[in-house]
């Protein structure tokens, strides 16, 4: 049997990648998407989810309970536990909400009703995203032009309400 000799045994290296222009290339890339992190908004609008509950509410306290049902041509404003009708507003001429008429009534319900901050959006129709929020913002914002609401804080001090009706909640969203 024919053996090799040993000094004619060469080691083969093993070469290994270069690593290091895949690294620099992977941290420029981390680096590009932190910097362009800061120049996308993100803007949410606080909205929870309806509570289900079979107690009945506290009979003490007149709760305002109030609910928009919003259909294809109008918005109906209903109040009150068990819910009464309260107004409708209907569209304007070009077809759209009469966002201005809902500000100005919900305006002069909350001047009777300055510690209520829920209403219930009820859709009964499809919207569009862009409507949904219009009406949120005239749901939820108090223009510096109305009506100027104060609440007594815990320290006794008057504190004016900066926001319409801030808790919004979405009823039947699924139909």
């Amino acid at each position: 049997m024919y053996r090799v000799p040993s000094r004619r045994k060469r080691k083969i290296k093993t070469e290994k990648p270069n690593l290091i222009p895949i690294m620099d290339a992977t941290f420029i890339f981390i680096f590009f998407l932190l910097m362009s992190v800061n120049f996308i908004k993100i803007f949410e609008i606080q909205s929870d989810v309806p509570l289900v509950s079979n107690r009945e509410p506290p009979p003490d306290k007149k709760q305002l309970a109030l609910t928009l049902k919003i259909t294809a041509d109008s918005i109906n404003i209903y109040t009150g536990i068990p819910s009464s009708f309260y107004k409708k507003i209907t569209n304007i001429n070009t077809g759209d909400y009469d966002l201005e008429k809902l500000h100005t009534t919900l305006v002069d319900l909350k001047s009777g009703n300055q510690k209520e901050k829920t209403v219930i959006l009820d859709p009964e129709v499809d919207l569009e995203y862009e409507k949904i929020v219009q009406i949120m913002d005239a749901i939820r914002i108090l223009r510096p032009t109305d009506e100027a609401f104060f609440n007594t804080g815990k320290d006794g001090v008057a504190q004016k309400i900066q926001e319409l009706f801030s808790n919004i909640i979405f009823g039947d969203i699924q139909s």
